[in-house]
């Protein structure tokens, strides 16, 4: 679904990214951990496009990433970690806008919507300007977004932050659905209990390098992703 190939991303003499490498398959919910600066969002952003990087290859679906961004770009979502919304639109005007993007006809987007506003308690607020919403309803917004056009693979930079924790059982059960029916999510956070009991397989990043990955058992044993997480960032790269 999504492989990345040697990744190498720099700012000016810095490599924010290191030869990274790493494959997503269909089916998989793929956690991304590593502090703050260790290059998640680098990734993720290059990812779904949105960052050019110095070398490497990122495909999905086999498609190039480099080579045909907009046809990559059909395929996913992408939610980042401080989601930046046309705040002079109202809610509903939001997801029509993204629907019209996606070519989703009129009577398949009313249902999504509808679901997916109603889970979260937020039919009564799209007719609201964004402006007016808190962090954790414009982070909700930007999830139903991203679910409206039933992507192949999601990908998500911290997308627990600011949620309450109703909202947050629900994007999970929302994430292995997505899994369930063949596609992917790949997804950074900062919590390691979440990714521990939702992730199939985890990757942990340091100062741009991939320093441990493959099945949630593979990486922690018989400890915890916690413990395994901070004996590694005690470690020199």
């Amino acid at each position: 679904m999504l492989k990345i190939e040697h990744l190498t991303k720099k700012y000016g003499e810095k490599n924010a990214v290191n030869d990274l490498s790493l494959h997503i398959k269909p089916g998989e919910i793929y956690g991304f951990i590593g502090h703050n600066g260790a290059g998640k969002t680098t990734t993720i952003k290059s990812c779904a496009g949105i960052l050019q990087f110095d070398s490497g290859e990122i495909t999905v679906g086999g498609i190039s990433v480099k080579e045909n961004p907009i046809d990559c770009k059909k395929q996913i979502a992408y939610i980042p970690d401080n989601p930046d919304l046309y705040e002079f639109m109202t809610g509903i005007q939001f997801l029509n806008f993204i629907a019209d993007i996606f070519g989703i006809s009129v009577p398949e987007r009313k249902q999504r919507i509808h679901k997916y506003a109603d889970a979260f308690e937020l039919n009564e607020d799209l007719a609201q300007p964004i402006s007016a919403y808190s962090h954790g309803m414009k982070q909700k917004l930007a999830i139903i977004s991203a679910w409206i056009h039933s992507p192949k693979l999601i990908i998500m930079d911290e997308p627990f932050v600011g949620l309450d924790p109703k909202a947050s059982h629900l994007l999970k059960e929302m994430m292995r659905e997505v899994c369930n029916r063949g596609g992917a999510i790949f997804f950074s956070t900062h919590v390691l209990e979440v990714a521990e009991k939702l992730c199939d397989k985890v990757a942990i990043i340091k100062g741009g390098k991939l320093i441990r990955s493959g099945t949630m058992e593979e990486v922690k044993g018989d400890t915890s992703l916690e413990s395994v997480f901070l004996e590694l960032e005690g470690e020199s790269c």
